[in-house]
């Protein structure tokens, strides 16, 4: 019999195998269309030019391509549906356990990353056009929404989640409310993709927290969650080989979208669902997701009431590079913080089932 934490590092291998050998073939074809933004800039979160963002990343944002993030979640659907295909053609018990496509566990979580990929990537091809702006903040949040809506009523309605686990204490009962709590927090993990704005940055904040979860699950018996987590952390360390600086791609919507609406649904997944506190544990093990949107709800607050900026740019991560820190220091550092903080989130999780 295959021991179950095999069935779960199977899924995490191949995907990391299939994006390194498929990513030669798609920036191949990123560069040759010239897939990147044509004029550098950002708007600040008041409706103004960020020229502070300006002077740090002019050079970079049409240096390399976008829609990266095409490797992840790429490289997890290719996985998913090879094990699928073996397991349905190579008969035999040994075999089909690694197949991790199960209605229970993984196909709300599979049909947000795609869904949220290919938006992102409709988001992505709109960038890259001649004076392209992509969607409007308001279309994105107005789809992110509906989505998050959808799922949440599912949790609701169709799995009965009524619920929210806390930690060494009793689970609180909301009721339908859990469906206005998921729209909340898929809102606020989707402004939390801002944090891929750095070379390396974003890949190994999102590969901790998938690693979090992964662990989480599988101590769950969640198995299928947790090689589905684990698939994810394959392909965003294939996305880290090659965004390491100098990035060879950027993630851009395509990879946040995607991957923000997953961590939503993994969380809710893992909480009541499966016996757990993963709702509760999101603000740990995302602790510097929330710092980014943090600071920039801080940023945008001070501004209003006291007509000036609290840091040199938001969010955080950029407010270092203002302030002297190389890009690669930023990134190096966050990736340890996400790591310890993601210990601590685990801890807090396992110690509390």
């Amino acid at each position: 019999m295959i021991p179950d934490i095999v069935r779960v590092l199977v899924p995490a291998t191949t995907a990391f195998v299939i994006g390194i050998l498929a990513t030669p073939i798609l920036t191949h074809y990123l560069y040759k269309y010239r897939a990147w933004k044509k004029q550098p800039g950002k708007t600040a979160l008041d409706g103004t030019q960020a020229s502070e963002f300006y002077r740090l990343h002019e050079q970079n944002e049409v240096r390399a391509p976008r829609m990266g993030g095409a490797v992840v979640w790429g490289s997890v659907v290719l996985t998913i549906i090879g094990i699928a295909i073996i397991a349905r053609f190579v008969p035999g018990a040994e075999v089909l356990k690694l197949d991790f496509l199960s209605r229970n566990q993984t196909w709300i979580p599979l049909a947000a990353l795609i869904i949220g990929a290919l938006v992102g990537l409709m988001d992505d091809l709109m960038v890259v056009r001649s004076n392209g702006d992509g969607m409007a903040l308001r279309l994105r949040l107005f789809i992110v929404v509906v989505l998050s809506s959808y799922i949440g009523w599912w949790f609701w309605y169709k799995l009965g989640i009524t619920a929210v686990n806390i930690p060494f204490g009793l689970p609180l009962e909301i009721g339908w409310l859990i469906i206005p709590l998921f729209v909340l927090v898929s809102l606020a993990v989707y402004a939390s993709g801002v944090i891929d704005g750095i070379d390396g940055l974003s890949g190994g904040v999102f590969a901790s927290v998938f690693a979090s979860y992964s662990i989480i699950a599988f101590a769950q018996n969640q198995i299928d969650l947790a090689a589905f987590s684990a698939a994810i952390v394959g392909g965003l360390l294939a996305f880290l080989w090659f965004n390491i600086p100098p990035a060879r791609f950027y993630m851009s919507d395509t990879g946040t979208m995607g991957l923000t609406l997953t961590i939503a649904v993994t969380a809710f997944m893992t909480d009541s669902l499966g016996g757990g506190v993963g709702i509760s544990v999101l603000p740990i093990i995302g602790a510097l997701l929330v710092a980014t949107v943090a600071s920039n709800i801080m940023q945008v607050l001070y501004k209003r009431f006291f007509g000036k900026k609290l840091f040199r740019i938001a969010p955080l991560h950029h407010h270092f590079e203002a302030v002297g820190w190389p890009g690669y220091k930023v990134a190096m550092r966050y990736w340890v913080l996400s790591i310890v903080f993601a210990f601590a989130g685990v801890i807090t999780a396992l110690v509390s089932i």
